[in-house]
């Protein structure tokens, strides 16, 4: 499928591009979301198809949703490469954009897939082309043909990168514990690390639990992961009432997995979820950068 650069001219109703365009604009967001892991990058680079999408002569596309979805990915790839030199200057861990997944748990795609916080992470060490083609299959369902034309490689490579990108992401990671026992764990955390409870947070956590605290620069976090049930309790603990001091908490779905908003004066500044396996809590996620609060909002 032939992608030409934007104002190679434009023909027909623009009403109707518009139509066209907000019709496949969740998959769109979807695609660039997963392989972002921004909210606000991702709705920049929709913002790019779109005028691109203007501009196209669109008598030619004879399958706009897949051409759109052509052009998302291509953009994606590239703006992936760009994305992974800012964060080697990254001031501490970074962690994923939270994105509120109340209304819409798939967030535009047929499955869940690759929108967990621990899957983005595991993707992040993928080959902006392996993570495109894991997305466009694992989460949207779209034929290995299709995804070939996308990434401009032949059927049987995707196949490859495809089935790669599944192993690591599957052999790389903790079988996770259910939703209703993620929540659970969630909310003992919570009351445990607000009352700086360390013998109940140790008894919640995996002996090798790790803590990121991704701040930016921006506020006081951890400038490196805390490892260990003990290490991570006493600095919890350590945090103390200062962190939760007029803290309102409500309960959300974030990236489709259960996530406490914390809140002062109506404003969220932080977003705390863990990830679990039978062993107890694997991860603990702090995501307190300011500028990462976009995609949430008070429950």
């Amino acid at each position: 499928m032939a992608v030409a650069d934007a104002g190679s001219g434009g023909r027909g109703d623009l009403d109707e591009a518009a139509a066209v365009f907000a019709g496949v604009r969740p998959r769109l967001f979807g695609i660039a979301y997963r392989m972002l892991a921004s909210v606000s990058e991702a709705e920049d680079l929709v913002q790019e198809v779109w005028l691109r999408w203007q501009a196209y002569d669109r008598a030619t596309v004879h399958d706009p949703a897949a051409f759109l979805a052509t052009v998302t990915t291509r953009l994606a790839i590239n703006a992936v490469q760009s994305a992974r030199v800012r964060r080697e200057t990254y001031v501490g861990p970074w962690l994923p954009e939270p994105v509120d997944t109340g209304a819409d748990p798939y967030l535009g795609a047929e499955r869940g897939e690759a929108l967990e916080f621990a899957v983005l992470l595991l993707l992040e060490r993928l080959s902006p082309t392996e993570r495109a083609a894991y997305v466009l299959r694992e989460a949207f369902d779209y034929p290995y043909r299709q995804i070939a034309e996308i990434v401009q490689l032949n059927e049987a490579a995707v196949r490859q990168l495809v089935s790669r990108a599944r192993k690591r992401v599957t052999g790389e990671r903790r079988t996770p514990v259910s939703k209703a026992e993620q929540r659970r764990l969630l909310t003992a955390f919570v009351a445990a690390a607000r009352a700086g409870d360390l013998t109940t947070l140790e008894k919640l956590f995996a002996e090798d639990v790790t803590s990121y605290s991704d701040g930016g620069g921006a506020v006081r976090a951890a400038r490196y992961p805390v490892v260990g049930a003990s290490r991570v309790a006493k600095v919890i603990k350590a945090y103390g009432g200062g962190f939760w001091a007029g803290a309102e908490i409500d309960w959300a779905s974030t990236n489709g997995q259960p996530s406490a908003l914390l809140s002062r004066d109506g404003q969220v500044f932080a977003v705390v979820t863990v990830n679990a396996s039978e062993r107890g809590i694997d991860e603990v996620l702090w995501v307190l950068n300011p500028v990462k609060m976009t995609g949430v909002s008070r429950q």
